[in-house]
């Protein structure tokens, strides 16, 4: 008994720090919505023609919803009118059977498919301009050489190569590969979301969310900013709870050597797992993949002429400024943009009542959220681009996924 009690006690203080550190990482981002020339005036070179709090045109509608969510949820958890506690308890308890779950979920991807496929005849080499060096990489690739650093680090990333290739060549639209990536990438956010929750209608709602994501539909059939490193990445997570979990390290090198900057998310692979209703043994077993997988992936990379020791570049100035790019590039995202913070602080409340894989989730959004700046301290080679928050949308359709379903046991 003495040792559960030492073993809650040290859950809830992972819990706690997980939760600090990540509204402490939101809030940091959203301070952008609310005075978006602060960060930049302060450590960029063009202070004087800025002004640092000047309120951008979203901050205000961010401070409002914010109050009337943050006050929506004080009057559910203190109970104060039971029949809206009720009522959104009977919401959250709602489930729907496997068949019916089926024949929503096959509807959404129809229509979503129907809507997206028109996208394939679409141009790229007009809509991006980077278009023109992944087609310089392609001409050269598997073997061929370049002096050109970008069209290198192109090349680099031979797992996205080689699906594109494969795309291009024997299909004759670059665009379906990517665009059947995005289509699975949907189903796996049910699967995931399903599997953390234990409810098919939370499965549903999170594909519904992640299709609503103006950033996901923007980029769901681009070459250029596919969407394969996510869905090597999500598939890496769910394989953690499946009997073919050894498959789990393989996903992540996969989704590695389609983007390296997935690479510092193996730190979120393992928090998952260690969070994750498994076995003590498969846990461990699962760590020592993770460990093994890394050893490979800094083995391939040194082993070839990858670019990527070439463009370290410390920058602390740049490392603070990306924090205020965040408005700016999801700006369209307004389900995401306007309630991230009460979902953080709802995942946090859902965590003490017994549901750790919260934690996971809140790890997952600051993994995210860190991750560009952590680009941006190390390198001025890539620029942060919007499409970079496409495995927060999916986590943040997860977490709504999850705050919209209650187990018998919670206490919420």
């Amino acid at each position: 008994m003495e040792e559960n009690a030492v073993k809650n006690s040290s859950s809830s203080a992972i819990s706690y720090i997980v939760f600090f550190g990540t509204i402490g990482i939101v809030l940091l981002n959203l301070l952008s919505v609310v005075f978006p020339a602060l960060l930049v005036s302060t450590f960029g070179s063009h202070a004087e023609f800025l002004s640092p709090f000047e309120i951008g045109y979203q901050g205000i509608p961010l401070i409002i919803i914010n109050i009337a969510l943050f006050g929506l949820g004080i009057l559910y958890y203190k109970k104060r009118s039971s029949s809206f506690h009720n009522g959104i308890n009977k919401i959250r308890s709602f489930e729907i059977s496997k068949k019916v779950a089926l024949i929503v979920g096959i509807i959404i991807l129809a229509v979503y498919i129907g809507i997206t496929v028109p996208e394939l005849g679409m141009d790229e080499a007009e809509q991006y301009p980077d278009f023109e060096i992944l087609k310089d990489g392609l001409e050269i690739w598997p073997s061929g050489e370049s002096d050109d650093i970008y069209v290198r680090e192109q090349n680099d990333r031979v797992v996205r190569m080689f699906l594109l290739d494969i795309s291009n060549d024997v299909l004759q639209n670059i665009k379906i590969l990517p665009f059947v990536a995005s289509i699975v990438l949907v189903i796996f956010t049910y699967l995931l979301t399903y599997q953390i929750t234990q409810k098919r209608f939370a499965g549903i709602i999170s594909m519904v969310v992640l299709l609503q994501s103006f950033t996901f539909l923007k980029y769901d059939t681009i070459a250029v900013y596919e969407n394969f490193w996510v869905l090597f990445y999500v598939i890496s997570l769910y394989l953690i709870y499946k009997k073919w979990w050894i498959l789990s390290a393989p996903a992540y090198i996969l989704s590695v050597f389609t983007k390296a900057f997935v690479a510092p998310y193996l730190l979120m692979n393992i928090f998952f797992a260690y969070r994750a209703n498994i076995t003590r043994k498969k846990k461990i077993l699962l760590l020592i993949s993770y460990v093994i997988a890394f050893g490979i992936v800094l083995g391939l990379f040194s082993s070839q002429d990858a670019i990527y020791g070439d463009v370290v570049r410390i920058d602390f100035d740049r490392f603070a400024m990306a924090f205020g790019h965040f408005s700016a590039q999801m700006r369209f995202d307004y389900l995401l943009l306007f309630t991230i913070l009460p979902i953080t602080v709802g995942l946090f409340f859902i965590s003490k009542s017994g549901i750790k894989q919260a934690d996971s989730i809140l790890v997952l959004f600051f993994g995210t959220l860190f991750a560009g700046p952590l680009v941006a301290l190390l390198t001025d080679h890539y620029v942060i681009l919007p499409y970079r928050f496409v495995p927060l949308i999916v986590f943040f359709a997860i977490a709504i996924g999850l705050i919209f379903s209650r187990r018998i046991n919670q206490s919420v």
